[in-house]
């Protein structure tokens, strides 16, 4: 019991701390020429970015657009906000190639039908609790950072083994994500994107993933480390999808295991979003993989899904976002109930017994 209140008040500390480092602007500022240049190298200096004079001239233009956009926006009345985080001196087409670039839906067209088991375990789960949030039960591991490299499928895929693994270890293990970019190329394609099923696929036949100190994440494509990925830390024994555009069998998937998701993460919003619950613009063109590890509401009720990024912690809500839940499309917000999937382990061992953290630890 102890050890879980330690885990809640370092999660309250972080998500304080992380919003509170983000970068901040007075109105006066925007007023003139000289008071955007100010803050455009003030910026820079937040995010520590060298640029050449030429390159900084064409940015600065990017971002007193980008600048525009936010506060515009933060001005309306809306259940969320946006700041200007690391991408903002960049075009919401440079975002959108460098950061939500899974070509998710590309991979899902080389496929007749989905690669998981048929069946779907949770059908029958009809209690459902209000929330459930997997980080406060110790079962997600702190938020990543893919950098400029289209692997977001790989860590999409990693959370969800991470969370089975702990619900049925009493374990949490960071596993690496370099071994599916570097290994899992049959099909998928590194920094070029890749799908969750087809890696949990991998994961399956391999008998595991090594660990993230094993196979340390470089943000690139490299040659597969066969001596590295020799050495199995978490096994699984397969993956169910989700019933696909049905939000209520991804509650109760997720009331059970951290989830794998693929959404539509390419809107401006989406690219600023600081905090609250987002209801912005999206479609379901899905190019971005990431995990649900919850849900709850707002007091004022308003229904929500806790979705892990892995774009580092100075994004969103410490590199969270909380996204609208039980929209009135069956898609879900930005597709998020399209092509959810979750990883089976039905032991306790693994492989190895690499070096772990316990919850009682944390």
């Amino acid at each position: 019991m102890e050890a879980k209140k330690l885990v809640l008040v370092f999660l309250s500390l972080a998500l304080v701390l992380g919003l509170c480092q983000c970068f901040e602007y007075h109105d006066k500022e925007l007023e003139s020429e000289e008071g955007l240049w100010g803050m455009y190298e003030r910026w820079r200096s937040h995010h520590t970015l060298s640029r050449s004079l030429e390159d900084k001239n064409k940015r600065f233009n990017v971002f007193k657009a980008n600048v525009e956009h936010v506060h515009n926006s933060n001005k309306l009345d809306k259940p969320y906000k946006l700041k200007l985080n690391k991408f903002a001196d960049m075009t919401n087409q440079e975002f959108r190639r460098l950061y939500a670039g899974s070509k998710v839906n590309h991979h899902r067209m080389f496929r007749s039908e989905r690669l998981g088991n048929s069946s779907f375990m949770y059908e029958n789960v009809h209690n459902v609790a209000p929330s459930v949030d997997w980080r406060q039960k110790g079962a997600v591991t702190p938020v990543k950072d893919q950098g400029q490299c289209g692997s977001c499928w790989a860590f999409s895929t990693v959370a969800a083994v991470e969370g089975i693994n702990y619900l049925k270890t009493n374990k949490l293990v960071s596993l690496s994500e370099q071994e599916l970019v570097d290994c899992d190329t049959e099909q998928n394609e590194g920094c070029n994107g890749g799908l969750m099923d087809i890696a949990f696929d991998y994961v399956k036949s391999k008998g595991g993933l090594t660990t993230e100190a094993k196979y340390p994440y470089r943000a690139e494509d490299g040659n597969c480390d066969v001596q590295r990925a020799s050495h199995p830390a978490v096994s699984i024994d397969g993956h169910e999808d989700v019933p696909a555009n049905n939000e209520n069998a991804l509650l109760k998937a997720a009331a059970n295991q951290p989830i794998a998701v693929a959404i539509d993460a390419g809107g401006s919003d989406f690219q600023f979003y600081s905090e609250g619950v987002f209801n912005g613009d999206c479609g379901t063109d899905l190019d971005h993989g990431v995990a649900v590890v919850g849900f709850g509401a707002t007091k004022d009720g308003t229904k929500y899904w806790i979705v892990k990024n892995s774009w580092g912690e100075e994004w969103g809500e410490s590199g969270y976002i909380r996204m609208k839940r039980g929209i009135s499309a069956r898609e879900g917000i930005c597709g998020i109930a399209m092509e959810a999937s979750y990883p089976i382990k039905n032991s306790s061992s693994n492989p190895s017994d690499p070096m772990t953290t316990s919850k009682d630890e944390l």
